[in-house]
Protein backbone atom coordinates (compact mmCIF):
# COMPACT_ATOMS: atom_id res chain seq x y z
CA UNK A 1 0.00 0.00 0.00
CA UNK A 2 1.37 3.41 -0.95
CA UNK A 3 2.08 6.16 1.52
CA UNK A 4 -0.83 8.27 0.21
CA UNK A 5 -3.24 5.39 0.86
CA UNK A 6 -1.87 4.88 4.36
CA UNK A 7 -2.18 8.59 5.05
CA UNK A 8 -5.79 8.62 3.77
CA UNK A 9 -6.72 5.70 6.02
CA UNK A 10 -5.02 7.34 8.99
CA UNK A 11 -6.89 10.61 8.37
CA UNK A 12 -10.20 8.77 7.99
CA UNK A 13 -9.68 6.93 11.27
CA UNK A 14 -8.68 10.20 12.97
CA UNK A 15 -11.97 11.76 11.83
CA UNK A 16 -13.83 8.74 13.20
CA UNK A 17 -12.03 9.13 16.54
CA UNK A 18 -13.09 12.77 16.72
CA UNK A 19 -16.70 11.58 16.41
CA UNK A 20 -16.08 9.05 19.19
CA UNK A 21 -16.07 6.05 16.85
CA UNK A 22 -13.49 3.39 16.21
CA UNK A 23 -13.14 0.68 13.63
CA UNK A 24 -12.90 -2.95 14.69
CA UNK A 25 -13.34 -6.40 13.24
CA UNK A 26 -15.70 -9.09 14.45
CA UNK A 27 -16.20 -12.70 13.49
CA UNK A 28 -19.65 -14.09 12.87
CA UNK A 29 -21.78 -16.20 10.61
CA UNK A 30 -22.38 -14.98 7.09
CA UNK A 31 -26.15 -15.07 7.68
CA UNK A 32 -25.75 -12.54 10.53
CA UNK A 33 -23.76 -10.01 8.49
CA UNK A 34 -26.67 -7.65 7.78
CA UNK A 35 -27.93 -7.90 11.35
CA UNK A 36 -24.52 -7.04 12.84
CA UNK A 37 -23.98 -4.18 10.41
CA UNK A 38 -27.40 -2.66 11.09
CA UNK A 39 -26.88 -3.08 14.84
CA UNK A 40 -23.47 -1.38 14.63
CA UNK A 41 -24.94 1.42 12.52
CA UNK A 42 -27.75 2.04 15.03
CA UNK A 43 -25.35 1.90 18.00
CA UNK A 44 -23.01 4.43 16.37
CA UNK A 45 -25.76 7.07 16.36
CA UNK A 46 -25.90 9.49 19.27
CA UNK A 47 -29.64 9.16 19.92
CA UNK A 48 -31.81 8.06 22.85
CA UNK A 49 -32.93 5.06 20.76
CA UNK A 50 -29.30 3.96 20.42
CA UNK A 51 -28.82 4.22 24.18
CA UNK A 52 -31.98 2.18 24.76
CA UNK A 53 -30.84 -0.44 22.23
CA UNK A 54 -27.40 -0.58 23.86
CA UNK A 55 -28.95 -1.14 27.29
CA UNK A 56 -31.30 -3.83 25.95
CA UNK A 57 -28.54 -5.75 24.18
CA UNK A 58 -26.22 -5.49 27.18
CA UNK A 59 -28.92 -6.77 29.50
CA UNK A 60 -29.78 -9.60 27.12
CA UNK A 61 -26.18 -10.72 26.75
CA UNK A 62 -25.29 -10.41 30.42
CA UNK A 63 -28.27 -12.40 31.64
CA UNK A 64 -28.52 -13.51 35.23
CA UNK A 65 -25.52 -14.94 37.04
CA UNK A 66 -25.95 -18.66 37.65
CA UNK A 67 -27.36 -19.54 41.05
CA UNK A 68 -25.35 -22.03 43.12
CA UNK A 69 -26.84 -25.45 43.83
CA UNK A 70 -28.91 -25.78 40.68
CA UNK A 71 -27.47 -29.19 39.77
CA UNK A 72 -28.27 -30.57 43.20
CA UNK A 73 -31.80 -29.16 43.00
CA UNK A 74 -32.32 -30.82 39.61
CA UNK A 75 -31.09 -34.17 40.95
CA UNK A 76 -33.39 -33.89 43.96
CA UNK A 77 -36.38 -33.29 41.64
CA UNK A 78 -35.68 -36.57 39.86
CA UNK A 79 -38.50 -39.15 40.02
CA UNK A 80 -35.93 -41.76 41.12
CA UNK A 81 -35.28 -40.04 44.45
CA UNK A 82 -36.19 -42.50 47.22
CA UNK A 83 -36.80 -45.39 44.79
CA UNK A 84 -34.28 -47.64 46.65
CA UNK A 85 -32.63 -48.85 43.46
CA UNK A 86 -29.88 -51.46 43.73
CA UNK A 87 -27.02 -50.69 41.35
CA UNK A 88 -24.70 -53.49 42.50
CA UNK A 89 -23.49 -56.00 39.89
CA UNK A 90 -22.31 -59.54 40.18
CA UNK A 91 -18.59 -59.95 39.58
CA UNK A 92 -17.94 -62.58 36.93
CA UNK A 93 -14.60 -63.78 35.65
CA UNK A 94 -15.86 -64.05 32.11
CA UNK A 95 -15.75 -67.01 29.77
CA UNK A 96 -12.77 -68.97 28.56
CA UNK A 97 -11.81 -68.43 24.97
CA UNK A 98 -9.75 -70.91 23.00
CA UNK A 99 -7.52 -69.10 20.52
Amino acid sequence: MGSSQKRAIQQYRSRLALRGLTRFEVLGRDADRDLIRSLARRLSEDTPEASELRATVSKSIAGEPPKPGRILAALLRSPLVGADLDFSRLREEGRKVDL
